[in-house]
């Protein structure tokens, strides 16, 4: 019964890294989830597509899994939904905006009819089991952005979501500061709070400021202004719609996700667009350069997104000339810089003027700055802190933020994805961990590649491999002539031939004695020790050594 009298808090994902955001909040059988995203994979992550959290804690506890709560529609906190709704069944609560961008995902994934989408606005709650959940108005780069009051049976937990204090938003969104306070005057038990920019001084830029960035390369550039961003993030598209129209141009989406995104939002009223300005693709040609604006995907290089196929000359519609000014209006996500500034080279081989945040003020942070985090923990008081969404570094920077505000050390908990803290209202500790590992998406396998098997890939990408081909006779075990020694990615067959000659050897030495009755996994573990330490004090390299035993 002791457990049943605290407030559980369990991260899968966020803690320690810039994505795959989600928090479990256990009490007693009971269980809420806040987010559930999914992370880009980093250059280690050989084939990987996506990284989402493991689930394996909620499927396998028992405990009755009552809901996820949204709090923005960012590929971060949403991407992981279409995978975690196939494994277990549950209400999603969000705003009418993430209900909206999460419902073309979940169309795609055919998931749409099992899944229960809630609508819950700022100042509207919903009681699920022993939480009650009221969101309110945060700051961010997409419309209807929220942080989260939970009120539990032993206290209110606020999480804020990502968030920042813009006080000039572009579609009228700011951070609900009253309703912060209020909280914070009724007693705040625990505050989970975005630490993504900790280490960044001072506050974070207003949106507008890349809108009148917008318009002066809108009025400036005599050929067509191409603006990539995510899909989801339906201000910037707003902004980019409102500059063309002041100058006179005409805007042309492409990109799967983009084209679907936008689509949505005017159907919901969220994105306002003069009419006669969309173009379809039947009309491109007939519009001079200087009149257009074009909305891409591909701010991340993404291999497959329209921009990305603009810079490899093979999108169907646009065709990269000089003259074009292409805007990058995202930062890139850890772990894809290499690809964004692949797509950048080739954008500028093709003549195109490139503009990123580098050098122009086309992309604003989406995240509160130390003053801006400052202000809300004055708000907030909070009983006990723990700092969130972000890598390690930023955590800790957020905690000693905290700490220099007069919060004790015993009341602020940096954790990682799994830890498990247990608090009331007279304490708080960390009392377990339960596993919280990366499940890792690869083509339409979920889950199915681990650790041993990127470990491989890493081996054979680093060193190549060497297949050992014996033939021995099904009667008596007897190998039937040489070994055969294939090598790909280690070392040039026709150059090497001397060294796969001395390899053949070697196989030969380490089977002498071998008869029938020897165990052919033991001798090919022999094989492939032999060849492995050959290899190695010839080379210095470890190839992969794969045995393959044909009887004959």
């Amino acid at each position: 019964m002791a457990k049943q009298n605290k407030l559980r808090i369990i991260p899968l994902g966020g803690l320690g890294e810039i994505g795959k955001n989600m928090m479990l909040l256990e009490y007693g059988a009971d269980i809420i989830a806040v987010d559930a995203g999914l992370m880009f994979p980093t250059e280690e992550m050989l084939g990987i597509d996506l990284v989402i959290p493991d689930i394996g804690y909620v499927l396998d506890s028992g405990k009755n899994f009552l809901g996820i709560f949204l709090t923005h529609g960012h590929e971060d906190h949403i991407g992981a939904l279409p995978y975690i709704l196939h494994q277990i069944q549950a209400p999603v609560y969000c705003t009418p905006l993430t209900a909206g961008l999460i419902t073309v995902k979940l169309k795609e994934a055919k998931l749409l009819k099992e899944s229960e989408i809630n609508i819950l606005n700022p100042g509207e709650t919903a009681t699920v089991g022993p939480f009650t959940v009221e969101p309110f108005g945060v700051a961010h780069s997409v419309p209807d952005s929220t942080g989260l009051a939970i009120t539990t049976p032993v206290g209110k937990v606020i999480h804020t979501g990502d968030f920042k204090l813009d006080h000039t938003p572009v579609m009228g969104q700011s951070t609900d500061l009253t309703r912060l306070a209020q909280h914070g005057e009724d007693g705040v038990l625990l505050m989970l709070a975005d630490s993504t920019y900790a280490e960044m001084p001072g506050y974070t830029p207003s949106e507008q400021l890349v809108g009148e960035a917008l318009h002066r390369i809108m009025g400036s550039s005599t050929g067509r202004v191409i603006v990539t961003t995510f899909a989801s993030l339906i201000a910037r598209v707003q902004l980019v719609i409102d500059a063309a129209a002041d100058h006179g141009r005409r805007v042309f989406v492409t990109g799967r996700s983009m084209e679907a995104n936008v689509q949505m939002a005017r159907d919901l009223g969220y994105l306002k667009v003069p009419d006669g300005i969309m173009v379809n693709p039947r009309e491109l040609a007939n519009i001079p350069h200087e009149k257009l604006a074009i909305i891409t995907t591909g701010s991340q290089g993404e291999p497959t997104s329209a921009l990305t196929r603009m810079a490899n000359q093979d999108h169907r519609h646009i065709t990269i000339v000089p003259g074009d000014t292409v805007i990058l209006s995202a930062s890139a996500v850890p772990g894809n810089e290499s690809l964004v500034y692949r797509t950048v080279d080739n954008l500028f081989r093709l003549g195109a003027r490139v503009l990123y945040n580098r050098i122009a003020d086309v992309h604003v942070r989406g995240h509160a700055a130390q003053e801006e985090l400052k202000i809300v923990h004055s708000l907030v008081k909070p009983q006990y802190f723990v700092p969130i969404h972000g890598e390690y570094r930023h955590m800790v920077l957020h905690a000693d933020l905290a700490n220099s505000l007069g919060m004790e050390d015993d009341n602020i908990f940096v954790l990682s994805d799994g830890d498990v803290l247990e608090l009331n209202k007279d304490d708080a500790r960390v009392v377990d961990h339960v596993p919280a590992d990366f499940v890792y998406v690869d083509g339409l396998g979920v889950g199915e590649i681990d650790h041993v098997i990127l470990r491989d890939r890493h081996h054979l990408a680093n060193d190549g491999m060497v297949v050992v081909i014996l033939a021995v006779e099904k009667n008596t075990g007897r190998l039937v002539g040489e070994p055969e020694v294939v090598s790909r990615g280690f070392v040039d067959i026709e150059e090497s031939e001397e060294l796969l000659r001395r390899t053949r050897q070697k196989v030969v030495a380490a089977l002498e004695g071998a008869d029938h009755v020897a165990e052919w996994n033991v001798e090919n573990a022999k094989v492939k020790d032999a060849v492995a330490k050959f290899l190695y004090d010839e080379t210095r390299r470890r190839p992969m050594v794969l045995p393959v035993t044909v009887e004959v």
